[in-house]
This record gives structure tokens, C-alpha cells and sequence, in this order.
């Protein structure tokens, strides 16, 4: 097996990129920080995270840390990795900018490793499904209302079956008003979601949700700060709708503290926060064995992958942005996602695309 000899990074900025803004954040830039490492047998791999403009320093730090723990390491040795890892970054804390930089590595690792065995990531796991529902993702609350219904029929047209919208205007009227609109421009086949980002507290959100009933809410996506545990049990017993998070988490204490508390409907992981696709997985066993479907965030191009392999794989989140900048695209067909066949993820960035910011070497 093949040792890891050098460590790039890079910069991607999403060729859609533009300012945007949900409940809680004004977001100027869709860019990414992308991780590709090189075996001494001359194969690369590719991961890579959505950072927007946050902490570009902090993050080239972090990597620029991991590195010496990554470089000479056989490529399999994911889970070595991983526990060298969380012992070194214990001492400054190891969720946020540690977990997100070993996610990088581990995931372009994976991508090495399976083209070395010349297989799909998918595919080393054992596979349940062949495809996953994959839903169109955006409704951002910087939108005008034409450039929202645009959107909803755009995803319509292109075959979607689930739209999402951003919710937690400052007046509840505006996010009903933008939430009706929708319903009538995807007709009444095309499941709706909301999504607050966690901008909303107990109160407004429930009367958001009992006046949204009547427009078939699909699920109310992190209605309340993340560890509101208390708050989620309350807004799933009188919200009428299901409710989802995860996305914010790099663990699974979050999710096992709602499956306590009759909290949560769908778990929504983030790969790249939880740090690996050992920890993704984890998550999803938990969730498998308290019957929650997992609907991961954002990462389609690893995420489809993975949910062919997890026996409670509900759907995938898709954004446009890495489309350009990547070869072959996850592939998306009357509402369906499907995996590459191609070997390791079954897809790598674009050279052109990339703009280099450091390298690593053994």
C-alpha cells in the first residue's frame, strides 16, 4: 500500500458565487478549501470543504498542523490518522477548525486509497440502495421574490421532486408570503422545506410552523440553536411537521441528546464538521438504530456516495456550486442521485480551477 508523500491546498471559488444570506450569516463568497494529497506510487486524492470567507488563515493553519501527521502514512491507516489526531489537537479543544481540516485529509485519503484498489468509495462499504432522492437546496432570504421563484422552477424543470427555502425574516408574514409563493410555483407534487438556521428561538418558531401547516411543510430544518435540546422536544410535539438538524454538529452528543428527548425526525450530518467518513458513518449507525432517516448537508459529492452504503438513507442535498469546478458531477435523474462509478469518489478538481496556497511535503 501507498505512502503518503505530499499535501496541497488550494483555493476554489464556486463560478456562481455571489453574495447571499440566510437568518444568521451575510455570506460574500462560495469558496473552497481543497486538500489533495500524493502517494509515493504518484496517486492523488481529493477533499475538499465549503468555507465561504471564513478564517482562511485559521484553516491553512490547521491543515498546515495536520499535515506531519498525515505525510508517510499508508494511505489506509484513515482510522490511525484519526486517532493521532484527536490525541495532538485534545489540548486546544478538537471540534471546529481541527475537525474540519482532519475531515479534509481523511476524505481525500479515502479517495487515494480507493483508486489504489481501483473501486468506487461506495462500493468498499457494501451497498443497500443504488440510488437516493436528492432535493434542490437554496430560497435564500437575500433573494427577491422573483429570483426565488426562478429558482423553485429552475429545480422543477430540471426534474426535482423536494425544493428548500431559508426562513427567519425578521417579520413572520415575509417567510409565509415567500413560502406560499412556493408551494404554488412547485405545485402541490413537489415536497417543500424550511430552513431556519437556527435563527429562530421557541416561540417564533412555533408560530411559524403552526401558521406554515396549511402549505405542507415537508420538515423545519434547525428551527433553534443547536443545543436548545428542551426547545426541539417542545417544537416536535406541537410543530406538526418533522424536524431536522445536525448539520452544525462535530460529534454525536447533539443527536443523542434529542434521541433522548423525542427531539428529532431526520439527522442531518455534515461530513466535513464531523471529520471523517469513519465519524459519518457512526453518526448514521446511531440514528439507524433509533429509526431516524439520515438526510445529510451539502456534500452530495461525497454524501450520495456514502448514503448507498447506510440501510437509512433518506435523501441528499444538492447546491450547483462545485459543479464547474469538478469532473463528473454527481449524476441526477427524475429526482434521483446516483453515484459514480469512476474510482475513488469518482471525481477530482479541476487543475485549472485551483489556486495554490500551500504544500506539505515528507
Amino acid at each position: 500500500m501507498s505512502a503518503i508523500q505530499r499535501i496541497f491546498c488550494f483555493k476554489a471559488v464556486s463560478k456562481l458565487s455571489r453574495p447571499i444570506a440566510d437568518s444568521t450569516h451575510q455570506i460574500p463568497e462560495i469558496a473552497f478549501i481543497v486538500t489533495r494529497i500524493e502517494l509515493d506510487s504518484g496517486v492523488t486524492g481529493d477533499g475538499h470543504l465549503l468555507a465561504f470567507h471564513y478564517s482562511p488563515e485559521a484553516i491553512l493553519g490547521a491543515l498546515k498542523d495536520i499535515a506531519p501527521m498525515a505525510l508517510g502514512r499508508e494511505v489506509s491507516a484513515t482510522g490511525e490518522f484519526l486517532a493521532h489526531h484527536e490525541k495532538e489537537s485534545e489540548y486546544f479543544g478538537n471540534a471546529g477548525l481541527h475537525r474540519w481540516a482532519a475531515g479534509s485529509v481523511n476524505v481525500a485519503m479515502w479517495d487515494a486509497w480507493a483508486k489504489t484498489l481501483g473501486v468506487p468509495v461506495w462500493k468498499m462499504f457494501g451497498t443497500c440502495h443504488r440510488r437516493v432522492p436528492l432535493y434542490g437546496s437554496g430560497g435564500w432570504l437575500s433573494y427577491s421574490m422573483d429570483e426565488l421563484l426562478n429558482e423553485v422552477r429552475d429545480y422543477v424543470k430540471r426534474g426535482f421532486r423536494s425544493v428548500k427555502v431559508k426562513v427567519g425574516s425578521p417579520e413572520i408574514q415575509r417567510d409565509l408570503e415567500r413560502l406560499t409563493r412556493v408551494r404554488e410555483t412547485a405545485g402541490p407534487h413537489v415536497r417543500v422545506m424550511m430552513d431556519a438556521n437556527q435563527g429562530l428561538n421557541l416561540p417564533a418558531a412555533l408560530e411559524l410552523a403552526r401558521a406554515a401547516q396549511p402549505l405542507r411543510i415537508a420538515w423545519f430544518e434547525e428551527p433553534l440553536n443547536r443545543t436548545d435540546y428542551d426547545g426541539y422536544a417542545q417544537l416536535r410535539r406541537q410543530a406538526g411537521m418533522a424536524i431536522a438538524t445536525g448539520e452544525r454538529e462535530f460529534d454525536t452528543v447533539t443527536l443523542r441528546e434529542l434521541i433522548r428527548r423525542e427531539a428529532i425526525d431526520l439527522w442531518q450530518p455534515d461530513l466535513l464538521r464531523l471529520g471523517s467518513v469513519e465519524a459519518w458513518r457512526a453518526s448514521a449507525a446511531l440514528a439507524q438504530a433509533h429509526h431516524i432517516p439520515v438526510l445529510p448537508h451539502y456534500y452530495k459529492e461525497y454524501d450520495v456516495p456514502l448514503l448507498m452504503t447506510v440501510p437509512n438513507a433518506c435523501g441528499a442535498e444538492s447546491f450547483d456550486w462545485v459543479d464547474d469546478l469538478i469532473t463528473h458531477p454527481i449524476r441526477m435523474k427524475d429526482g434521483f442521485a446516483y453515484p459514480n462509478d469512476g474510482v475513488g469518489w469518482g471525481f477530482r478538481f479541476k487543475d485549472e480551477a485551483l489556486q495554490e496556497l500551500a504544500t506539505f511535503a515528507k
